[in-house]
C-alpha cells in the first residue's frame, strides 16, 4: 500500500485548490495519506523561496493571474486578497494535527474547510471559533482546538524539519513512500498516474 505525506498550508492558496481530490485520489488507490502542515514561511526562509509580499511585480502580478485561472478550473471559489492574510496559521494546523490523531471525522474536508475560511469565506483561522466551527463541521470533537496544543505544536515544528530533510520547498507537496515527489495542486493528475504505475 503506497503512503502519502501532504505538506501543506492554510495560509497557501494552493493548498485550498487542491481541495479534497489527493484524498480521492488516495482512497482511489488504496493509498494512505498522512497530513503534514507546517510554517510556510518558515520553510520558505530554509530553502531559498521569497514570500508573496517581496517578490518582484512580475511574479505578484502573474500569481494573481494564476490563482483566477486555477479558481475557475477548480470551481471553488477564491478571494485572491482575502481579509485575514497572512494570518497566524499555528492554532488551526495544531487542530489539524491533534484531528489526524484523535481520527473519526473527515480529515480532507477539515484540511479544505480551513482553506476555505482564509480563501473564500473572509475568516480567520487563528480565531478559536473558526476552529471549532471547521471541526465540528467535519465530524470532529470542536474540543480539539484546545486540546494537547504542546504535543501540537511540537509536531508542527517537527514537520518544517522532516520537509526540509525530505526536499520540499513549497505547499502543497506530496511525497510518495517517501522518494517520489509532487509540487503543486497541479501537479495531482501527475500523481494520480504514478500510483496507477503509469509513471
Amino acid at each position: 500500500m503506497a503512503h502519502i505525506d501532504i505538506y501543506l498550508s492554510p495560509l497557501s492558496p494552493y493548498s485550498y485548490l487542491a481541495g479534497t481530490r489527493a484524498a480521492e485520489i488516495a482512497e482511489s488507490h488504496d493509498a494512505q495519506i498522512t497530513y503534514k502542515p507546517l510554517d510556510v514561511m518558515g520553510l520558505f526562509s530554509r530553502t531559498g523561496g521569497t514570500p508573496p509580499k517581496d517578490r518582484h511585480p512580475s511574479r505578484q502580478a502573474y500569481r494573481l493571474q494564476e490563482l483566477r485561472r486555477q479558481s475557475a478550473r477548480t470551481g471553488l471559489p477564491l478571494n485572491q486578497k482575502p481579509m485575514f492574510w497572512p494570518t497566524n496559521p499555528a492554532p488551526a494546523c495544531y487542530a489539524l494535527i491533534s484531528a489526524q490523531k484523535a481520527g473519526g471525522g473527515d480529515l480532507a474536508g477539515l484540511v479544505a474547510a480551513l482553506g476555505r475560511a482564509v480563501w473564500a469565506e473572509e475568516k480567520d483561522i487563528a480565531e478559536a471559533e473558526v476552529i471549532r466551527a471547521a471541526l465540528e463541521a467535519n465530524g470532529f470533537d470542536p474540543d480539539l482546538a484546545d486540546k494537547g496544543m504542546l504535543s501540537a505544536a511540537e509536531e508542527y515544528v517537527r514537520n518544517l524539519e522532516d520537509a526540509v530533510s525530505a526536499g520540499v520547498f513549497g505547499v502543497p507537496f506530496y511525497i510518495v513512500d517517501g522518494s517520489e515527489r509532487f509540487w503543486g495542486q497541479d501537479r495531482l493528475d501527475d500523481l494520480d498516474l504514478h500510483l496507477s504505475g503509469k509513471l
